[in-house]
């Protein structure tokens, strides 16, 4: 069976460990490990009876709990399948540029949709000084007719850059993307998100995700925050009803439960830190930190080699980063999942490292 670019493959994972896909401890997917919120499954419940009947072209009632939830008039906002749909659009958009400046190491399907446009791109690598991971961008890269893509907190590095470091950039750019798929793990007074600007940049286009806070990634749904004008140019250029009923009145019922919200600011931080202070003690391990809910780790070992060990021999997985080309086969990236879980890849990593 293949090598999957993506985490979360527990198919390949249980035919490599010889047990069912059930039985797979996954740390490949950064998907939280307290959901889905049981406000979610009770809406998708709800709307069983309603699958006889096409969903609301516009969504209305979903863009409107959007728009409560992030203070913008709903025109502003558009759902889609999953952000990897709205990714798919941007990239056509991107594409019409001289060239995309890509922040690197880089999520895959980032070439994906560029590829995809024939879109030129120049890749800008993050520099890793001291420990920390800095953005810095070429000024002969910063012209007018040029495109930037990126994600905050980053993947696979976990960094968070503050809003203040990516404002210029917009004064510097044609179109500014910024994909803040894991922005929600970050608690409201430590987010840097660019959401509140986003009415001031006609050039801003900001993704959002509602699986990996949520852990709904079977029901695909994101979300991209935009001027209108963008917005409804993708409305045509994409096929209708991208969103399900289920994952809509999941959706909504998800971003009015702030108990669970609260849960999970409250349980990530020491979740992580105990699992980084863990990898930290394990000799040829290096944890980056992030502000993220996973952690990329840096190995004097083949990661190839010892995601294969993992699975045989304890049925965990772990996310190799063959796919970010920068990093190769020294590093591997870690969800934060519950305690025990975190408890068992520390000890199968000490046993095998």
């Amino acid at each position: 069976m293949r090598q999957p670019a993506h985490g979360g493959n527990l198919a390949w994972a249980a035919a490599l460990a010889g047990c069912p896909p059930d039985a797979i401890l996954d740390f490949s997917a950064s998907i939280s490990p307290l959901g889905p919120p049981n406000s979610a499954i009770a809406a998708i419940l709800s709307q069983i009876g309603n699958l006889k009947h096409y969903p609301d072209p516009n969504y209305s009632e979903l863009r409107l709990a959007l728009s409560h939830f992030h203070q913008l008039p709903p025109e502003w906002i558009l759902p889609g399948n999953g952000s990897a749909e709205l990714l798919t659009l941007i990239g056509r958009e991107l594409a019409q540029l001289a060239a995309t400046i890509l922040i690197t190491p880089a999520f895959g399907d980032y070439y994906r949709t560029l590829r995809a446009y024939d879109a030129k791109v120049l890749e800008c690598p993050l520099s890793l000084v001291t420990g920390h991971w800095s953005l810095v961008i070429d000024k002969g890269q910063r012209t007018k007719d040029k495109g930037l893509l990126l994600n905050n907190p980053h993947n696979p590095t976990g960094k968070l850059f503050s809003r203040d470091s990516i404002l210029p950039y917009l004064e510097q750019f044609a179109l500014v993307v910024v994909d803040e798929a894991f922005m929600d793990f970050v608690p409201p007074n430590e987010e840097q998100s660019l959401i509140p600007v986003v009415q001031e940049y006609a050039n801003l286009v900001v993704l959002r995700s509602l699986t990996k806070f949520y852990s709904l990634p079977g029901l695909r749904l994101g979300y991209a925050i935009a001027h209108p004008d963008c917005l409804a140019k993708w409305q045509l250029w994409r096929d209708p009803w991208p969103v399900n009923t289920l994952a809509a009145a999941a959706a909504i019922a998800a971003l009015q439960d702030t108990d669970f919200q609260q849960q999970t600011w409250a349980w990530l931080p020491p979740a992580r830190n105990q699992l980084f202070q863990g990898l930290a003690e394990i000799p040829g391990l290096q944890p980056q930190a992030s502000a993220a809910n996973f952690l990329l780790v840096e190995s004097q070992q083949s990661t190839l080699q010892l995601q294969q060990q993992l699975l045989k021999h304890h049925q965990i997985l772990i996310r190799d980063c063959l796919s970010f080309q920068e990093l190769g086969d020294r590093f591997f990236r870690v969800a934060v999942r519950e305690e025990s879980d975190n408890q068992r890849l520390l000890t199968a990593l000490s046993a095998e490292c």
